[in-house]
């Protein structure tokens, strides 16, 4: 360790290592447009409104899955607070009042916030277009509350039949596992209603022109692939990748099918070129059929619509590109491209379900929830690009997800030294922790411009 004539004071922390990327987002001032562009109509006493917001912030990025634990996790953890930029944490209850108090007009307000932030610091707002195709992931996930809250209806919750709730909307750069957009519906929405908004936002906070759109995949499964929808995309230029809405349409077009060939990688499957030309879309598309065998005997079908070139689809899978004169390795990159979306936004939900508690915050107020959902999406964010900033150093993060780096990685316990003005000299992290060796120099990297020491000891 380090030996320092400056007098400090040290204070135990069980999160001394996200005391590294506190002390990282307060360089980068990442609150910062969210401080500037919200203004919440609140007396202030002890904290501001924004104040009250960030410490909710800061608990997600702790651990915790519901506010409540705000009073454990940061409030009881002055060390945490400090690294973060707060001197003191606001009590729980108050934080909940200040969400309760936000309007629809501080939502709009944190939206653009939101959008600054992700063009300031996003891997996906500065993707090179003209190197690599963009891959935006759309669907919805269920978040179920109490039958008394604003919008809450019946819908489709997964395996919670007759519950009631509301419906999470996301656009998700696929490429980076980075939230672009999420808004919140009624409980009843589905994503023939919420697509094209949602496609809309996206366009806006990733900036999209013709240009860009023509370089942009918008992958949906079936609640996305209606005719209208499918049409609408590709007259503002996108590449789709879709499964068809229609069941009745679905079963007459796999009639069309001449030879069916199994997939390698699921037994249980085949799949085949639909034979009809699809007229009925704005642009040239190809179909697939897939047919999956079910318990009792009976195929099941699916077709899958896509405007990327071939050529397109055999580098996003893998594949070596003098494979598109084989229409089987084509057909079969085609499905295992929407076999992608598996790993890409479905992951992204359970991730954000198991480790930021995403269904377990609910607020009776609309406009509460849905300032919260963004708040879970910045949480989100952070955590990508934390694993990014930390593996510069090391792969060991590569298969880490929201759950593992909340855990894991964010909880390696320590102490946090600071000098007689308060400010962070200091980490001491807890060299009997299984990550605290391997992640070292990663922490180190990630504190080296703040002039922040770091070093392992017991705690």
């Amino acid at each position: 360790m380090n030996e320092s004539t400056t007098p400090t004071t040290k204070h135990f922390t069980s999160c001394a290592s996200l005391a590294t990327i506190g002390v990282k987002l307060q360089a980068l001032d990442l609150f910062g447009p969210i401080r500037k562009s919200v203004h919440i109509a609140q007396k202030v006493v002890k904290h501001t409104p924004l104040d009250k917001l960030y410490d909710g912030f800061i608990s997600l990025l702790a651990g915790a899955h519901g506010l409540v634990e705000i009073n454990t996790r940061l409030r009881a953890d002055p060390a945490l607070q400090a690294a973060f930029g707060r001197q003191r944490c606001a009590e729980q209850s108050v934080v909940q009042q200040s969400l309760d108090a936000c309007t629809a007009e501080n939502v709009t307000q944190l939206e653009q916030a939101m959008d600054e932030i992700y063009r300031l610091h996003s891997q996906g707002f500065q993707h090179n277009y003209q190197a690599d195709l963009q891959v935006l992931d759309v669907d919805m996930s269920g978040l179920p509350c109490g039958p008394k809250a604003a919008f809450a209806t019946k819908g489709y919750f997964a395996k919670q039949r007759n519950r009631r709730g509301r419906q999470v909307g996301r656009v998700l750069a696929s490429r980076y596992d980075e939230v672009v957009i999420d808004q919140l519906f009624p409980g009843n929405t589905q994503l023939t209603a919420s697509l094209q908004p949602l496609v809309v936002a996206a366009e806006a906070t990733l900036d999209l022109d013709e240009s860009k759109r023509s370089r942009t995949i918008v992958r949906v499964d079936s609640g996305g692939g209606s005719l209208d929808d499918i049409n609408w995309l590709l007259e503002r230029g996108y590449q789709v990748h879709a499964k068809d809405y229609s069941g009745q349409r679905t079963r007459r077009l796999a009639q069309t099918v001449t030879s069916w060939f199994d997939d390698p990688k699921w037994p249980e499957r085949q799949v085949g070129w639909v034979n009809e030309p699809a007229t009925a879309y704005v642009r040239p598309v190809v179909r697939i059929a897939v047919r999956c065998r079910q318990q009792n005997g009976q195929w099941a079908f699916g077709i899958l619509i896509s405007a990327i070139e071939a050529i397109d689809v055999l580098r996003l899978t893998g594949h070596s590109t003098s494979l598109v004169t084989d229409p089987v390795a084509v057909l079969l990159a085609y499905v295992t491209f929407y076999d992608q979306r598996g790993g890409g936004i479905e992951t992204s939900f359970k991730g954000d379900k198991q480790g930021l508690g995403m269904t377990k915050r609910t607020k009776k107020r609309f406009e509460a929830q849905q300032m919260l959902m963004l708040l879970g999406s910045l949480a989100h964010n952070v955590i990508v690009w934390a694993r990014r900033w930390l593996r510069a150093s090391t792969s060991k993060l590569q298969h880490y997800g929201m759950l593992r780096m909340v855990r894991d990685v964010f909880h390696i316990s320590g102490f946090l030294l600071f000098d007689p003005s308060d400010h962070l000299v200091q980490i001491v992290l807890n060299q009997d922790a299984s990550l605290s060796h391997s992640l070292l120099n990663s922490f180190r990297e990630v504190c080296a411009p703040m002039h922040i020491v770091i070093s392992l000891d017991k705690t």
